[in-house]
């Protein structure tokens, strides 16, 4: 975990095109030592700006891009960058300290449908602190200006009162089902190994919210059938890889960031192992293995604090870079490319160092481009390119 007060970095100005050099940097691996990557250098051009603590971002028809705002706002970027207003129609949210207006997507059928499902910290019972993750469903108003029909279709298990690691990435399938990670809210890490909440859970739903038949835990009982996999401490990031597979990684304590490949049923650990320590030092669990739990494909020591995630299927950026993992940092303002093969990490690059903007979420557009999000009381969109 790394908390707003802890790892805020302040921006910096930089023009339109701001020119990066790229270097390469060995990092903790689970089961193989990456190699240094080829150096290349890229360009950050700026969107939009002006946007308050951005966390997501996901893509609409003619070039307009839909951003949510922690906060608790839901904006339309146009394609040349102007700012729409805060759209109406969002529910109530318990905004502060991680919490607010989190993850968006747009449903595979949004040309159709104009469909989105958005998650957030939503509230408990009036007159307690109490809140949970929430995942919404909603319809895109034809003036973009409103959501029209919001429903909750899934609510966290137990709601709690903390303001940290709500998790929020979601993720649509191609069967239409939907992956939504959860933190285990940091103060109930121990309900990560249990099965009567959703705490430190990867959950799978059907648009409905239903738990689909063939979830694993969906006829034990005693066990929440909405649960794919457990053992996970905070993600922030989550997408599906080429093949269609679900990655995800999530934060560690101090050290242990990990990429995991959340299957069915799989303890992924927390907080019984763990590549990282407590704050300050100190043995968190027992020790980095287990039997029975799965060991990270990717681990970073120390910790970069890692926020959004996307495969690049194009060859915007050279046909090297594609089927490249791209990851990127909180902490240091970096963007960390793996290339992924045989199960393991074989290189790694640190792309955009010396940036110093905490980057919150990294998609690829139907254009091709990578595109980024800054999370500051000033924060931008911004496409990388490659240098002219």
């Amino acid at each position: 975990m790394y908390l707003t007060s802890r790892c805020r970095i302040p921006a910096r100005a930089v023009g339109f095109l701001a020119l990066f050099s790229v270097a390469s940097a060995g990092v903790g691996i689970a089961h193989a030592q990456a190699t240094s990557a080829p150096a290349k250098a890229v360009t950050l051009a700026s969107v939009a700006t002006g946007l308050v603590n951005p966390w997501a971002v996901a893509f609409l028809p003619e070039g307009r891009f839909l951003v949510t705002e922690r906060p608790g706002r839901m904006r339309v970027v146009e394609a040349n960058g102007q700012l729409g207003p805060a759209l109406a129609g969002l529910p109530s949210i318990a905004a502060g300290g991680q919490g607010g207006l989190l993850g968006v997507v747009t449903d595979t059928d949004f040309a159709k449908n104009r469909r989105i499902f958005f998650c957030y910290s939503e509230p408990g019972a009036a007159g307690t602190s109490d809140n949970s993750t929430a995942l919404a469903r909603a319809t895109l108003a034809p003036d973009n200006r409103s959501l029209q029909d919001v429903k909750v279709i899934f609510s966290q298990k137990p709601k709690v009162a903390s303001n940290l690691h709500f998790g929020c990435r979601i993720v649509q399938a191609g069967d239409g089902n939907l992956f939504l990670a959860l933190g285990e809210r940091y103060h109930r890490k121990d309900d990560a190994q249990k099965l009567d909440n959703h705490h430190g859970k990867i959950v799978r739903i059907t648009a409905d919210g239903a738990a689909p038949a063939d979830n694993p835990f969906r006829e034990r009982a005693g066990a929440l059938p909405e649960i794919w996999s457990y053992g996970h401490r905070n993600a922030q990031g989550a997408t599906l890889a080429p093949d269609g597979k679900l990655w995800m990684h999530e934060h560690g304590p101090q050290g242990g960031d990990e990429i995991n490949l959340p299957q069915p049923g799989r303890n992924y650990g927390w907080p019984l192992i763990t590549y990282g320590e407590n704050y300050g030092g100190g043995k968190v669990g027992e020790g980095t293995a287990k039997a029975g739990m799965e060991q990270p494909l990717h681990y970073w020591v120390p910790s970069i604090a890692p926020s959004g995630m996307a495969f690049l299927t194009s060859d915007r950026y050279g046909a090297a870079w594609r089927g490249s993992l791209f990851v990127g940092s909180l902490k240091f303002g970096t963007l960390h490319r793996l290339e992924v093969s045989g199960g393991k990490v074989q290189r790694e690059e640190k792309l955009l160092q010396g940036n110093n903007e905490r980057i919150r979420d990294v998609r690829q557009g139907p254009d091709g481009w990578l595109y980024l999000l800054t999370d500051s009381p000033q924060g931008r969109l911004l496409r990388l390119a490659p240098a002219p």
